[in-house]
């Protein structure tokens, strides 16, 4: 464990090896030019489904009850990125949507892990409640995840979806997702 991790809270250390966990398995599903995986990006899809579950349906309610209700400022963005990734997942994946999925999680995580970020955040608000939320988030359960779906319905939502998120995708994937160029923010 580096001295930055040792010096890091429950949360941050906990979410932040788990955002590394998930980086090996997306490399190690693209490792061969113009191929995928599956079954490593199998493993990624459902663990990247299972955090932003961890996400959205323990940490961010805990951190808005810490705040007396009041929601983190950059929520919105980091729901509207977890949108984005969970759409590139419905797909059969093809180098451009690991590609675009790369990106928008580089960009997603230093929200997250970065100095001051949500996990640091999560770590200073907790108090007396850190430990049992904690349990919570590693009794998380993986999902079911549905079968990939090409169909028109999933590209039209897929192309809206990360252009609400301010993304486009990295190249053309073969299937009807038009580019469009990124939100300006």
């Amino acid at each position: 464990m580096t001295q930055e991790a040792k010096e890091r809270g429950p949360f941050a250390r906990f979410l932040v090896e788990d955002h590394r966990r998930l980086d090996v398995l997306l490399q190690a599903a693209a490792t061969q030019p113009a191929q995928v995986n599956r079954e490593v990006y199998d493993q990624f899809r459902v663990g990247l489904l299972r955090h932003i579950g961890m996400e959205e349906k323990i940490l961010f309610p805990a951190v808005q009850r810490w705040r007396g209700g009041t929601p983190l400022p950059i929520a919105a963005k980091l729901r509207l990125d977890h949108g984005a990734l969970a759409t590139l997942l419905m797909p059969t994946p093809t180098p451009a949507i690991l590609a675009t999925i790369r990106r928008l999680l580089m960009d997603h995580n230093v929200l997250e892990e970065g100095p001051g970020g949500v996990y640091d955040l999560c770590d200073q608000l907790a108090g007396s409640e850190a430990e049992p939320l904690l349990k919570d988030l590693l009794a998380a359960p993986s999902l079911a995840v549905m079968p990939h779906s090409d169909s028109p319905a999933v590209m039209t939502t897929l192309r809206r979806t990360l252009e609400r998120a301010g993304y486009r995708m990295e190249a053309d994937i073969g299937r009807d997702v038009p580019v469009t160029p990124a939100r300006e923010s």
